[in-house]
Protein backbone atom coordinates (compact mmCIF):
# COMPACT_ATOMS: atom_id res chain seq x y z
CA UNK A 1 0.00 0.00 0.00
CA UNK A 2 3.05 2.21 -0.15
CA UNK A 3 1.81 4.47 -3.19
CA UNK A 4 -1.51 5.15 -1.97
CA UNK A 5 -2.72 8.05 -0.40
CA UNK A 6 -3.76 8.53 3.64
CA UNK A 7 -6.53 10.38 5.06
CA UNK A 8 -6.00 12.23 8.43
CA UNK A 9 -7.54 10.05 9.78
CA UNK A 10 -4.93 6.83 8.82
CA UNK A 11 -3.01 6.80 12.34
CA UNK A 12 -6.50 6.65 14.23
CA UNK A 13 -7.45 3.92 12.15
CA UNK A 14 -4.57 2.26 13.45
CA UNK A 15 -4.81 2.88 16.84
CA UNK A 16 -8.04 1.34 16.61
CA UNK A 17 -6.88 -1.93 15.35
CA UNK A 18 -8.44 -1.17 11.59
CA UNK A 19 -7.64 -3.86 9.02
CA UNK A 20 -6.30 -1.39 5.96
CA UNK A 21 -6.85 -2.09 2.74
CA UNK A 22 -6.27 -0.23 -0.40
CA UNK A 23 -9.33 1.74 -1.99
CA UNK A 24 -9.95 4.02 -4.67
CA UNK A 25 -5.72 5.15 -4.24
CA UNK A 26 -6.16 5.60 -0.50
CA UNK A 27 -5.26 3.39 2.18
CA UNK A 28 -9.04 2.84 3.98
CA UNK A 29 -10.23 0.38 7.06
CA UNK A 30 -12.43 -2.05 5.70
CA UNK A 31 -12.90 -3.32 9.18
CA UNK A 32 -12.13 -2.65 12.98
CA UNK A 33 -11.83 -5.46 15.83
CA UNK A 34 -15.44 -5.47 15.85
CA UNK A 35 -16.00 -7.10 12.72
CA UNK A 36 -18.05 -6.47 9.69
CA UNK A 37 -21.47 -7.69 11.05
CA UNK A 38 -21.09 -5.92 14.35
CA UNK A 39 -20.00 -2.87 12.58
CA UNK A 40 -23.05 -3.25 10.48
CA UNK A 41 -25.44 -3.61 13.32
CA UNK A 42 -24.39 -1.00 15.78
CA UNK A 43 -24.80 1.52 12.87
CA UNK A 44 -28.27 0.43 12.85
CA UNK A 45 -28.90 0.15 16.62
CA UNK A 46 -26.90 3.41 17.76
CA UNK A 47 -24.11 5.10 15.92
CA UNK A 48 -21.30 4.47 13.70
CA UNK A 49 -18.32 6.73 12.49
CA UNK A 50 -16.72 6.55 9.04
CA UNK A 51 -13.85 7.99 7.47
CA UNK A 52 -14.62 9.13 4.07
CA UNK A 53 -11.81 11.73 3.71
CA UNK A 54 -11.11 10.32 0.47
CA UNK A 55 -14.03 11.34 -1.35
CA UNK A 56 -13.45 14.94 -3.21
CA UNK A 57 -14.69 17.93 -1.94
CA UNK A 58 -14.76 20.87 -4.39
CA UNK A 59 -16.36 24.14 -4.24
CA UNK A 60 -18.19 26.17 -7.17
CA UNK A 61 -18.28 30.00 -7.24
CA UNK A 62 -19.13 32.77 -9.92
CA UNK A 63 -22.54 34.46 -10.87
CA UNK A 64 -25.20 32.44 -11.90
CA UNK A 65 -23.42 29.53 -11.08
CA UNK A 66 -26.34 27.31 -9.85
CA UNK A 67 -27.51 28.13 -13.75
CA UNK A 68 -24.16 26.96 -14.87
CA UNK A 69 -23.85 23.87 -13.06
CA UNK A 70 -27.39 22.91 -14.35
CA UNK A 71 -25.76 22.11 -17.91
CA UNK A 72 -23.88 19.37 -16.68
CA UNK A 73 -26.96 17.47 -14.10
CA UNK A 74 -30.47 16.79 -15.43
CA UNK A 75 -31.59 18.16 -11.62
CA UNK A 76 -32.39 20.99 -10.33
CA UNK A 77 -29.91 22.92 -8.87
CA UNK A 78 -31.55 26.50 -8.86
CA UNK A 79 -34.16 24.98 -7.01
CA UNK A 80 -31.96 23.93 -4.46
CA UNK A 81 -32.38 26.54 -1.28
CA UNK A 82 -29.73 28.20 0.53
CA UNK A 83 -29.14 25.58 3.47
CA UNK A 84 -30.20 22.71 1.66
CA UNK A 85 -28.36 19.90 -0.68
CA UNK A 86 -29.59 17.38 -3.33
CA UNK A 87 -28.38 14.38 -4.62
CA UNK A 88 -26.85 15.11 -8.28
CA UNK A 89 -25.87 12.67 -11.43
CA UNK A 90 -22.58 13.83 -14.04
CA UNK A 91 -24.26 12.63 -17.23
CA UNK A 92 -22.26 12.28 -21.05
CA UNK A 93 -23.42 12.82 -24.23
CA UNK A 94 -24.81 9.03 -24.98
CA UNK A 95 -26.61 9.39 -21.07
CA UNK A 96 -24.30 6.93 -19.10
CA UNK A 97 -23.36 8.41 -15.71
CA UNK A 98 -19.99 9.86 -14.66
CA UNK A 99 -20.20 10.21 -11.31
CA UNK A 100 -22.93 10.29 -8.58
CA UNK A 101 -22.45 13.30 -6.02
CA UNK A 102 -24.32 15.98 -3.72
CA UNK A 103 -24.45 19.26 -4.25
CA UNK A 104 -25.33 21.76 -1.27
CA UNK A 105 -26.00 25.66 -1.88
CA UNK A 106 -24.35 27.59 0.98
CA UNK A 107 -26.05 30.51 0.06
CA UNK A 108 -22.58 32.12 -1.56
CA UNK A 109 -21.47 29.24 -3.59
CA UNK A 110 -22.06 25.63 -4.24
CA UNK A 111 -20.56 22.79 -1.92
CA UNK A 112 -19.77 19.28 -3.92
CA UNK A 113 -18.89 15.92 -2.31
CA UNK A 114 -18.13 13.35 -5.16
CA UNK A 115 -16.79 9.95 -5.25
CA UNK A 116 -13.06 9.10 -4.55
CA UNK A 117 -12.21 6.78 -7.63
CA UNK A 118 -14.06 9.74 -9.91
CA UNK A 119 -13.09 13.31 -8.04
CA UNK A 120 -9.82 13.82 -10.48
CA UNK A 121 -11.94 12.89 -13.70
CA UNK A 122 -15.26 15.25 -12.28
CA UNK A 123 -13.05 18.08 -11.21
CA UNK A 124 -11.38 17.97 -15.05
CA UNK A 125 -14.83 17.80 -16.54
CA UNK A 126 -15.96 20.42 -14.39
CA UNK A 127 -13.39 23.00 -15.03
CA UNK A 128 -13.41 21.96 -19.04
CA UNK A 129 -17.42 22.65 -19.18
CA UNK A 130 -18.43 25.42 -17.00
CA UNK A 131 -17.97 28.70 -18.42
CA UNK A 132 -14.28 31.11 -17.27
CA UNK A 133 -15.93 32.83 -14.73
CA UNK A 134 -17.09 29.96 -12.43
CA UNK A 135 -14.18 29.06 -9.97
CA UNK A 136 -13.37 25.34 -9.53
CA UNK A 137 -11.35 24.56 -6.43
CA UNK A 138 -10.46 21.09 -4.77
CA UNK A 139 -10.46 21.32 -1.25
CA UNK A 140 -7.02 19.61 0.11
CA UNK A 141 -6.76 20.76 3.82
CA UNK A 142 -10.65 19.63 5.02
CA UNK A 143 -11.56 15.84 6.49
CA UNK A 144 -15.06 14.59 6.03
CA UNK A 145 -16.49 12.03 8.40
CA UNK A 146 -19.86 10.60 8.44
CA UNK A 147 -21.79 9.63 11.50
CA UNK A 148 -24.53 7.47 10.96
CA UNK A 149 -27.39 5.92 13.17
CA UNK A 150 -30.19 6.66 14.99
CA UNK A 151 -27.81 7.88 17.85
CA UNK A 152 -26.04 10.17 15.71
CA UNK A 153 -27.83 12.77 17.08
CA UNK A 154 -27.65 12.29 20.23
CA UNK A 155 -23.18 11.65 19.76
CA UNK A 156 -23.00 15.05 17.97
CA UNK A 157 -24.95 17.35 19.84
CA UNK A 158 -22.68 17.37 22.86
CA UNK A 159 -20.11 18.91 20.54
CA UNK A 160 -22.50 20.84 18.28
CA UNK A 161 -25.98 21.19 19.86
CA UNK A 162 -27.52 23.05 16.98
CA UNK A 163 -26.92 19.92 14.72
CA UNK A 164 -30.49 18.95 16.60
CA UNK A 165 -32.90 21.84 14.58
CA UNK A 166 -31.68 20.27 11.00
CA UNK A 167 -33.11 18.14 9.01
CA UNK A 168 -32.79 15.48 6.24
CA UNK A 169 -30.12 17.43 3.42
CA UNK A 170 -30.29 20.57 5.48
CA UNK A 171 -26.56 21.84 4.90
CA UNK A 172 -24.68 24.31 7.57
CA UNK A 173 -22.02 25.68 8.30
CA UNK A 174 -21.35 26.16 12.09
CA UNK A 175 -18.48 28.10 14.53
CA UNK A 176 -16.73 25.39 16.61
CA UNK A 177 -14.22 26.80 19.13
CA UNK A 178 -13.25 28.99 16.40
CA UNK A 179 -13.05 26.77 13.57
CA UNK A 180 -16.05 25.95 10.67
CA UNK A 181 -17.05 22.98 10.22
CA UNK A 182 -19.86 22.20 7.37
CA UNK A 183 -22.02 20.39 7.92
CA UNK A 184 -25.13 17.92 6.08
CA UNK A 185 -27.78 15.93 7.50
CA UNK A 186 -27.59 13.54 5.36
CA UNK A 187 -25.23 10.04 4.45
CA UNK A 188 -25.09 6.18 2.75
CA UNK A 189 -26.47 4.27 4.90
CA UNK A 190 -30.39 4.58 5.14
CA UNK A 191 -30.27 5.88 8.74
CA UNK A 192 -30.52 9.42 9.96
CA UNK A 193 -26.78 10.76 10.50
CA UNK A 194 -24.55 14.04 9.38
CA UNK A 195 -21.61 14.22 7.55
CA UNK A 196 -18.77 16.84 8.93
CA UNK A 197 -16.07 18.64 6.90
CA UNK A 198 -13.52 20.09 8.95
CA UNK A 199 -9.93 21.27 8.69
CA UNK A 200 -7.79 18.19 8.08
CA UNK A 201 -5.98 18.85 11.39
CA UNK A 202 -8.88 18.69 14.25
CA UNK A 203 -10.19 15.42 12.28
CA UNK A 204 -8.61 12.90 15.01
CA UNK A 205 -9.59 15.00 18.06
CA UNK A 206 -13.60 14.53 16.59
CA UNK A 207 -13.03 11.09 16.22
CA UNK A 208 -11.38 10.32 19.33
CA UNK A 209 -14.32 12.63 20.86
CA UNK A 210 -16.86 10.24 19.30
CA UNK A 211 -16.04 7.03 19.67
CA UNK A 212 -14.85 7.55 22.91
CA UNK A 213 -19.01 8.06 23.20
CA UNK A 214 -21.21 4.83 24.02
CA UNK A 215 -23.37 5.27 21.00
CA UNK A 216 -20.07 5.33 18.87
CA UNK A 217 -18.20 2.61 17.09
CA UNK A 218 -15.75 3.33 14.41
CA UNK A 219 -16.71 1.28 11.11
CA UNK A 220 -15.17 0.50 8.50
CA UNK A 221 -15.63 -0.37 4.40
CA UNK A 222 -16.83 -3.69 4.79
CA UNK A 223 -20.18 -2.21 6.79
CA UNK A 224 -20.21 0.80 4.83
CA UNK A 225 -21.19 -1.47 1.51
CA UNK A 226 -23.30 -3.72 3.56
CA UNK A 227 -25.82 -0.88 4.95
CA UNK A 228 -25.61 1.32 1.45
CA UNK A 229 -26.74 -2.20 -0.07
CA UNK A 230 -29.90 -3.02 2.43
CA UNK A 231 -30.53 0.92 1.49
CA UNK A 232 -30.97 -0.07 -1.88
CA UNK A 233 -28.18 2.95 -2.58
CA UNK A 234 -26.13 2.25 -5.78
CA UNK A 235 -22.23 2.48 -5.29
CA UNK A 236 -20.82 3.79 -8.84
CA UNK A 237 -18.73 1.71 -10.84
CA UNK A 238 -20.77 -1.17 -10.15
CA UNK A 239 -24.68 -0.54 -9.61
CA UNK A 240 -24.23 2.50 -12.33
CA UNK A 241 -21.89 3.62 -14.45
CA UNK A 242 -21.31 5.63 -17.76
CA UNK A 243 -23.08 2.72 -19.39
CA UNK A 244 -26.29 2.97 -17.87
CA UNK A 245 -28.32 5.78 -17.60
CA UNK A 246 -30.14 7.72 -14.15
CA UNK A 247 -33.21 5.53 -15.89
CA UNK A 248 -31.91 2.36 -16.17
CA UNK A 249 -30.02 3.04 -12.81
CA UNK A 250 -33.78 3.44 -11.30
CA UNK A 251 -32.85 6.97 -9.76
CA UNK A 252 -34.91 9.00 -12.42
CA UNK A 253 -36.60 10.19 -9.06
CA UNK A 254 -33.51 12.22 -8.74
CA UNK A 255 -34.53 14.64 -11.72
CA UNK A 256 -37.14 17.13 -10.83
CA UNK A 257 -40.45 18.00 -13.47
CA UNK A 258 -38.70 21.13 -14.31
CA UNK A 259 -36.14 19.66 -15.95
CA UNK A 260 -38.23 16.99 -17.39
CA UNK A 261 -40.21 17.15 -20.91
CA UNK A 262 -42.96 19.52 -20.23
CA UNK A 263 -41.11 21.56 -17.44
CA UNK A 264 -39.85 25.01 -17.30
CA UNK A 265 -36.16 23.76 -17.84
CA UNK A 266 -36.75 20.80 -19.55
CA UNK A 267 -33.75 18.92 -20.87
CA UNK A 268 -30.36 21.17 -21.41
CA UNK A 269 -27.92 18.26 -19.96
CA UNK A 270 -25.80 15.99 -21.20
CA UNK A 271 -27.90 13.00 -22.91
CA UNK A 272 -31.22 14.87 -22.78
CA UNK A 273 -32.28 13.28 -25.59
CA UNK A 274 -32.53 9.75 -24.79
CA UNK A 275 -32.77 10.38 -20.75
CA UNK A 276 -36.05 11.95 -21.57
CA UNK A 277 -37.28 9.40 -24.07
CA UNK A 278 -36.52 6.86 -21.07
CA UNK A 279 -38.50 8.81 -18.42
CA UNK A 280 -41.40 9.09 -20.96
CA UNK A 281 -41.44 5.56 -22.47
CA UNK A 282 -39.55 3.24 -20.38
CA UNK A 283 -35.91 2.60 -20.28
CA UNK A 284 -35.38 -1.87 -22.01
CA UNK A 285 -33.79 -2.55 -19.00
CA UNK A 286 -33.78 -1.44 -15.13
CA UNK A 287 -31.76 -1.87 -11.87
CA UNK A 288 -34.04 -3.84 -9.38
CA UNK A 289 -33.65 -5.59 -6.29
CA UNK A 290 -33.20 -9.28 -6.06
CA UNK A 291 -33.63 -11.51 -2.92
CA UNK A 292 -32.18 -15.27 -3.58
CA UNK A 293 -33.84 -17.72 -2.09
CA UNK A 294 -31.55 -19.80 -0.20
CA UNK A 295 -28.85 -18.81 2.24
CA UNK A 296 -25.79 -18.35 -0.18
CA UNK A 297 -25.41 -14.97 -1.24
CA UNK A 298 -25.40 -13.82 -5.13
CA UNK A 299 -22.41 -11.36 -5.50
CA UNK A 300 -21.27 -9.08 -8.23
CA UNK A 301 -21.32 -10.78 -11.70
CA UNK A 302 -23.46 -13.41 -11.08
CA UNK A 303 -25.81 -13.87 -13.97
CA UNK A 304 -29.40 -14.30 -14.29
CA UNK A 305 -31.86 -15.83 -16.25
CA UNK A 306 -35.65 -16.27 -17.26
CA UNK A 307 -35.53 -20.11 -16.04
CA UNK A 308 -33.37 -22.82 -14.25
CA UNK A 309 -32.65 -24.65 -17.85
CA UNK A 310 -32.47 -21.25 -20.23
CA UNK A 311 -29.82 -20.62 -22.16
CA UNK A 312 -29.65 -17.23 -22.76
CA UNK A 313 -28.64 -14.61 -19.84
CA UNK A 314 -30.60 -11.86 -19.22
CA UNK A 315 -29.39 -9.94 -16.76
CA UNK A 316 -26.34 -9.35 -13.82
CA UNK A 317 -25.93 -9.07 -10.30
CA UNK A 318 -23.89 -5.81 -9.75
CA UNK A 319 -23.82 -5.60 -5.90
CA UNK A 320 -24.78 -8.63 -3.24
CA UNK A 321 -24.27 -9.90 -0.57
CA UNK A 322 -25.37 -11.11 3.24
CA UNK A 323 -27.89 -8.67 4.59
CA UNK A 324 -26.97 -8.54 8.33
CA UNK A 325 -30.35 -6.52 9.37
CA UNK A 326 -32.42 -8.08 6.86
CA UNK A 327 -30.87 -11.38 8.13
CA UNK A 328 -30.89 -13.02 4.79
CA UNK A 329 -28.84 -12.68 1.50
CA UNK A 330 -29.80 -9.61 -0.45
CA UNK A 331 -28.34 -8.21 -3.82
CA UNK A 332 -29.08 -5.80 -7.06
CA UNK A 333 -29.24 -6.00 -10.34
CA UNK A 334 -30.07 -4.98 -13.75
CA UNK A 335 -33.59 -7.13 -15.88
CA UNK A 336 -35.03 -6.37 -19.05
CA UNK A 337 -37.89 -3.96 -17.85
CA UNK A 338 -40.15 -6.74 -18.49
CA UNK A 339 -38.72 -9.22 -15.44
CA UNK A 340 -38.79 -6.28 -13.43
CA UNK A 341 -42.04 -6.63 -11.42
CA UNK A 342 -42.15 -7.61 -7.74
CA UNK A 343 -42.06 -11.39 -7.27
CA UNK A 344 -40.85 -12.51 -10.60
CA UNK A 345 -38.90 -15.64 -9.92
CA UNK A 346 -35.43 -15.56 -11.70
CA UNK A 347 -32.56 -17.70 -11.26
CA UNK A 348 -28.40 -16.76 -10.63
CA UNK A 349 -25.76 -19.41 -12.08
CA UNK A 350 -23.48 -19.24 -8.94
CA UNK A 351 -20.30 -21.26 -9.44
CA UNK A 352 -21.54 -23.31 -12.12
CA UNK A 353 -25.31 -23.66 -10.03
CA UNK A 354 -28.68 -22.09 -10.77
CA UNK A 355 -30.41 -21.08 -7.88
CA UNK A 356 -33.62 -19.39 -7.21
CA UNK A 357 -34.20 -15.88 -6.28
CA UNK A 358 -37.28 -13.36 -7.20
CA UNK A 359 -37.72 -9.12 -8.11
CA UNK A 360 -38.12 -7.55 -4.17
CA UNK A 361 -39.14 -3.94 -4.01
CA UNK A 362 -36.19 -1.43 -2.61
CA UNK A 363 -34.87 -0.50 0.15
CA UNK A 364 -34.44 -4.00 1.89
CA UNK A 365 -34.65 -2.18 5.19
CA UNK A 366 -36.59 1.21 5.38
CA UNK A 367 -34.92 4.58 5.75
CA UNK A 368 -34.89 6.28 8.89
CA UNK A 369 -33.89 9.85 7.83
CA UNK A 370 -35.10 12.75 10.07
CA UNK A 371 -38.12 14.44 7.76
Amino acid sequence: MADNQRTPLYDFHVAQGAKMVPFAGYDMPVQYPLGVMKEHLHTRAAAGLFDVSHMGQVILAGPDVAEALEALVPVSVIGIEAGRQRYGIFTNQDGGILDDLMIANTGENLFLVVNAACKVDDIAHLRAHLPDTITVTEITDRALLALQGPSAQTALERIVPEVSDMRFMDSRAFDVDGSQWWISRSGYTGEDGFEISLPAGEAVDLAERLVAMEEVEPIGLGARDSLRLEAGLCLYGHDIDTTTSPVEGNIAWAIQKVRRNGGARAGGFPGAQRILAELDSKPTRIRVGLLPEGRAPMREGVVLFESETAQTPIGTVTSGGFGPTVGAPVAMGYVPTRFAAEGTALWGEVRGKRLPLHVAPLPFHPANYKR
